[in-house]
């Protein structure tokens, strides 16, 4: 595939619409960088890697699984959607019960990191192994027939708690770990030429226009707007710091010991 520099040409850049993505994608939509790229935001991010490993975009906010199973793949550095110790936006519910407990588990399709993120943590933390079913993201229809669901995204904000055991998986992670996790990068393909630091300043651009991405989403989440901008400000991490790496380089580690991704490779940056 040729490359196109992102001055020079309409890159083709997919991301979802989730509003942990907001801030990363507001500049390709209505702000500076807008023309500049052909953006794709109607995907969720299982399909954002398949675009970008079949060559449908130059570029793509990608499950951080993908780096693994996605051949010549190379990370835009300095920017990530994650969370230093709680995320809120990527859990387990279980019918009230603990997860040393749970037999079945059933994974929110839409789901690629986090769904391996799951099976590590009942692997390699808890010592089980429930059974592991996809599923649509219905909570209601999810622990109807299984012990507990993972929910992902805008789904996993709003869903009603009551009766249920909620897991935040990132509090999970730092609480065995002591480190950050990454759960969705920007990727591109070896060979295009992107230039890494518009994706820094779309993302500091997008943070500076938080009232307007707050104002956007909340009729569709139903949720307090204070809520939404401490999601924004507090518990998603946008950059990838020295702790955040290395709880992404554990991930990658602990996903191929667990047969969760086919080969081993260090973390190549579009820059190297």
């Amino acid at each position: 595939m040729e490359g196109r520099d992102i001055v020079q040409g309409r890159l083709r850049i997919a991301a979802s619409s989730y509003l942990n993505s907001a801030p990363l994608i507001w500049s390709f939509r209505r702000g500076s960088l807008r023309e500049r790229v052909r953006l794709w935001t109607d995907a969720a991010p299982a399909r954002c890697a398949e675009m970008l490993a079949r060559g449908d975009v130059e570029v793509a906010l990608v499950p951080v699984i993908e780096y693994l199973r996605i051949s010549d793949t190379r990370l835009i550095p300095g920017v990530c959607v994650g969370a230093q110790e709680r995320v809120r936006s990527v859990v387990i519910a279980t019918r009230g019960m603990a997860l040393d407990e749970v037999h079945t588990v059933a994974l929110d399709r839409s789901s690629r990191t986090s769904a391996a993120l799951v099976q590590i943590i009942f692997r390699e933390f808890i010592g089980r192994e429930p059974r592991f079913v996809p599923a649509a993201p219905d909570i209601e229809g999810m622990l109807c027939e299984h012990d507990a669901a993972l929910l992902i995204g805008d789904p996993a904000m709003s869903f009603e708690r009551r009766g249920r055991r909620v897991y935040d998986l990132a509090a999970v992670w730092r609480e065995r770990t002591g480190l950050g996790f990454v759960f969705a990068m920007w990727m591109t393909r070896y060979g295009t030429s992107v230039r890494g630091q518009d994706f820094v300043l779309a993302r500091d651009e997008g943070l500076a226009h938080l009232d307007e991405i707050i104002a956007e989403y909340l009729p569709r989440l139903s949720l307090p707007e204070d809520e939404l901008r401490e999601y924004l400000l507090q518990n998603i991490s946008f950059a990838l710091d020295e702790r955040m790496r290395a709880g992404l380089e554990l991930f990658f580690h602990l996903a191929y010991k667990h047969g969760l991704a086919p080969i081993k490779r260090p973390l190549l940056f579009n820059e190297d």
